[in-house]
């Protein structure tokens, strides 16, 4: 049987000093499409939309350092690349001279064995042991849906640290999402990584063996939060040597057993769908609005036809699965 425990890598940024986007790209994958507008100062950017969640984008030519390139690969993009794929683009930077500027890594309980209630309850008795300075939790909610739940984070850090930790019901967030995958997931552990931390963690991934990697990053996640049989009276020195609490215990030894995975996003029709009325209808209604607007979307949907390529192709052979309806308040949050 898998494990219930796994490891992926959900964002990816780097700068390397001196490069081309030919080359660049060639070493990313993937089709890349030169945009109009510039990206993080860089006057020149391509971006690479995979998916429908995947975004990379790629700049260049500042005006003091002109051969210089940043790259931002979103979870849709990296966590699809082998392990291979990752240590030979990773191990390129490195060559390059370049650095890690941030990354991502998701470390998720499928199984759900430790709820977001457990350990908000455990962070309210004192128990968790960390440098952070604060913990933030948010729940969302629809409003005219029954004010059904539909998420929930927990925040180790802050954004401007170089570690941020987010615990987050990712099968509730799936499932609101209508994401037909939904659930094969459960509770995630997602370690930001920036500056310092994000380069260190960059040269384990990329010369580290798969067991020492994944040792490596539970030690990352354990020298950033602990949970220890402890209360917020307790002296400083015994919170930090109490025994850790069961449940954290062998969440944590589950997660050196992780598998390495590849979360590659199928698309459905289902999703084009509800991607379009998401982002596209408003603009789309813009278009029909003008004169002659409605006329010229009509020609640019045949014209589109002749685009078509296989992905486009194998989305209308798909036969949608039916959905199966459940409770967002049960399964699905509740067995990190």
């Amino acid at each position: 049987m898998d494990s219930p425990f796994t490891l992926s890598i959900d964002w990816l940024a780097f700068t390397v000093p001196a490069s081309n986007p030919e080359e660049t790209m060639h070493m990313l994958g993937g089709e890349w499409n030169k945009a109009k507008a510039g990206f993080r100062g860089y006057p020149l950017s391509w971006i690479r939309v995979d998916g429908l969640r995947g975004v990379g984008k790629l700049g260049t030519n500042a005006p003091r350092r002109p051969n210089e390139i940043h790259v931002d690969l979103s979870g849709g993009i990296v966590s699809a690349y082998t392990r291979q794929e990752v240590r030979s683009l990773l191990q390129w930077v490195i060559e390059k001279q370049g650095h890690l500027t941030r990354i991502d890594c998701a470390l998720d309980d499928r199984a759900a064995t430790v709820p977001l209630a457990t350990i908000a309850q455990a962070l309210e008795v004192g128990q968790c042991v960390t440098r952070a300075k604060e913990v933030r939790r948010f729940v969302s909610n629809r409003i005219h849906d029954s004010y059904a739940t539909t998420g929930e984070t927990i925040y180790v850090g802050s954004a401007q640290s170089e570690t941020l930790l987010r615990i987050y019901d990712k099968r509730l967030e799936l499932q609101s999402k209508e994401r037909e995958n939904w659930q094969d997931y459960g509770v995630r552990w997602e370690l930001e990584f920036k500056k310092t931390r994000a380069k260190i963690c960059g040269n384990a991934l990329a010369y580290f063996d798969e067991s020492l990697w994944r040792e490596f990053i539970v030690g990352l996640l354990r020298s950033h939060v602990d949970f220890r049989q402890t209360t917020r009276e307790d002296d400083d020195e015994y919170r930090c040597r109490a025994p850790l609490v069961e449940w954290y215990a062998i969440l944590t030894e589950g997660f050196q057993r992780a598998r390495l995975v590849l979360e590659k996003q199928e698309q459905t029709l289902t999703g084009v769908k509800n991607w379009v009325s998401g982002s596209l209808t408003p603009m789309l209604a813009v278009l029909c609005a003008t004169p002659g607007g409605e006329a010229w979307l009509q020609d640019e949907i045949v014209r589109g036809i002749s685009r078509w390529k296989d992905r486009h192709r194998n989305l209308l052979k798909k036969k949608p699965k039916r959905s199966v309806s459940t409770p967002a308040g049960g399964n699905a949050g509740s067995p990190l």
